[in-house]
Parts: structure tokens; C-alpha cells; sequence
């Protein structure tokens, strides 16, 4: 009788097939992994990050970065971190003026000792300096008829002096007003005719988050609460206002229970700026227990 034929134990092959499945799950980590290191620091990183085109040149995060943080004073440049599309524009105008000067044959000054100091302009600096006097050779002129004219609408506040004596400070003023004039045209021109793109979505991941301030709501709590209260009417657009929040959060937290220290924006609540008829910014405003206005402050104060 011939022996039976006997089977193999299958154990092996199942252990065999367990050992590739975590081999293949091991490199898909590893890959997906990789593919995760590489995203955040190879692509991610802010001086691969795009943040606009300008024609055929690219303004990186890191590049912005690096100018914002040259802004001063820190208030400002905290303001320019919430709404980043601001500063970018600049650069955007700066890297636009750099590009028309350099097609026109505009270039950086060869450097000399002085140019090692702290204070010294930067060569792009140089080359805008140039290429505007360039452009800009001679000052406006100034006719007799717009003395005249600019010295009858603001005769009330020359002090009583005739307009002889104050001719020289108009004409400085409305040649000012004209070359301001005659370069935002320029600008506006170059901007037009730019090819430019901006990555909004990059510009809302690197935008900072603005200060709160209070609602409607807690307006009309605070004015109904039976208590003292002080209401700043401003901005974060506003650096009086951004200056005084500090303050008005340490007295909101010393006299809690006793009184009310709240940050109104303007802009957003312009119901009530009209309703208390607040015309500049920052206007402080004192309400007494019943809710009653006893005094306002406009600006800073003393």
C-alpha cells in the first residue's frame, strides 16, 4: 500500500504573509511619513513659500517676514501682521518701481566705506533715490492763480498774516501736493500694467488674529448693569487706540464688579458710533450708574 501523501502545515506560509503585510505597512509609514517631513519642512518652509508673483519675480514669506520685522514702532507692525495684504501691496509697488528702474538702466552706486555704516541707504534704496530723480527732475510748478486760490480757501487760519508773507509756504505746499499727485499716478500706472498674483490662502494661514473688542451686547449690559462704566470708542486700525487697550484692560480687571472698562470698534458697530455721535478716534466716554454720559475725552488726553 502506497504511504499517503502528507500535507504540509500551512503555519509557515500564514507567518510568511503576516511578515510581508507588515513589511509593505512599514514602508507605507515610512513613505507617508517622509512625504509629511517633507511637505512641512522642505515645502512649508517660508523661504519656499510663494507669496505673490510680481511679473517673473517672487516675494517669499520669508522675505516679507524679514521686512516686516524691520517695521517700527512694534505697535504698528503688530497691526500690519492682522492685515498682512497691506504691507504685501508695498512690496508688491517696491518690487514693481525696482523692475521699471532696472529695464530703464538704473543700477546700484559702487560701494564705498560709507556704505558699511548702520545708517547707510541699502543698494535698492540707491537705485529707487535714482531712478525717481530721473523721472521727477524738477519740481512742480507753481502758478500765481493757485497761490490765490489755495490762500482765499485757507485764509482763516493764516493767522491774519497777508499773502505776500506767507506766498513761499504755499507754494511748498501745493508743489508737495502735486508731486504726491504726479507719483501716485505713476504708481497706479506701473501697478495697472504689472502682472501680478497674490496667495490669499497663504496670506490667511500668516495673517495674525486681530484684538477683540467688545460687542453690541455687552455695550448695552454694561450701560444697564447699574455700575460706572468707560467706554473707548476706536480701532485696531487706530495706534492712539491700540495704545490705550493695556490700560483700559488693567482697569476693567482691577475695579471688576465696581465698574466697566470696554473697547468699542467703530467700524464695526458704526450704529452706535453714530448713535453717541463719535467723529475721531479714540473718544473716551464716561457713563455714570444710570447710564447717563457725564464726559468724553477725544485723543489721548494729557
Amino acid at each position: 500500500m502506497d504511504n499517503p501523501i502528507e500535507e504540509q502545515p500551512s503555519q509557515p506560509k500564514r507567518g510568511a504573509g503576516k511578515r510581508i503585510i507588515i513589511l509593505f505597512g512599514t514602508i507605507g509609514i515610512l513613505v507617508i511619513a517622509a512625504a509629511i517631513l517633507f511637505y512641512f519642512f522642505y515645502l512649508e518652509n517660508p523661504s519656499r513659500q510663494v507669496l505673490a508673483r510680481v511679473n517673473d519675480e517672487k516675494i517669499m514669506v520669508e522675505q516679507f517676514n524679514k521686512e516686516l520685522a524691520k517695521v517700527e514702532p512694534p505697535i504698528v507692525r503688530d497691526m500690519l501682521r492682522e492685515e498682512p495684504v497691506k504691507f504685501l501691496e508695498g512690496m508688491i509697488v517696491k518690487t514693481i518701481l525696482l523692475q521699471e528702474a532696472k529695464k530703464q538702466g538704473v543700477s546700484s552706486p559702487a560701494k564705498t566705506y560709507k556704505d558699511a555704516t548702520k545708517d547707510s541707504p541699502s543698494p535698492e534704496e540707491l537705485i529707487l533715490t535714482e531712478f525717481m530723480e530721473k523721472k521727477f527732475p524738477s519740481p512742480p510748478e507753481v502758478t500765481r492763480e493757485e497761490v490765490e486760490e489755495f490762500y482765499k480757501m485757507y485764509r482763516d487760519r493764516m493767522e491774519g498774516k497777508p499773502l505776500k508773507e506767507v506766498t513761499p509756504a504755499i507754494e511748498q505746499i501745493i508743489r508737495e501736493i502735486k508731486k504726491r499727485e504726479a507719483l501716485g499716478q505713476f504708481l497706479e500706472e506701473l501697478r495697472k500694467n504689472a502682472k501680478v498674483e497674490m496667495n490669499q490662502d497663504r496670506l490667511q494661514k500668516i495673517a495674525a488674529k486681530p484684538l477683540e473688542s467688545n460687542t453690541e451686547e455687552d455695550f448695552k449690559k454694561a450701560l444697564a448693569s447699574g455700575k460706572p462704566v468707560l467706554i473707548d470708542f476706536g480701532a485696531n486700525s487706530c495706534v492712539p487706540c491700540r495704545q490705550m487697550r493695556p490700560i483700559l484692560r488693567e482697569i476693567d480687571k482691577e475695579y471688576t464688579g465696581k465698574t466697566r472698562a470696554l473697547v468699542i470698534d467703530v467700524y464695526k458697530y458704526q450704529n452706535l458710533a453714530r448713535e453717541y455721535k463719535v467723529q475721531l478716534i479714540p473718544t473716551l466716554v464716561f457713563f455714570d450708574s444710570k447710564g447717563k454720559e457725564v464726559f468724553r475725552e477725544i485723543g489721548m488726553g494729557s
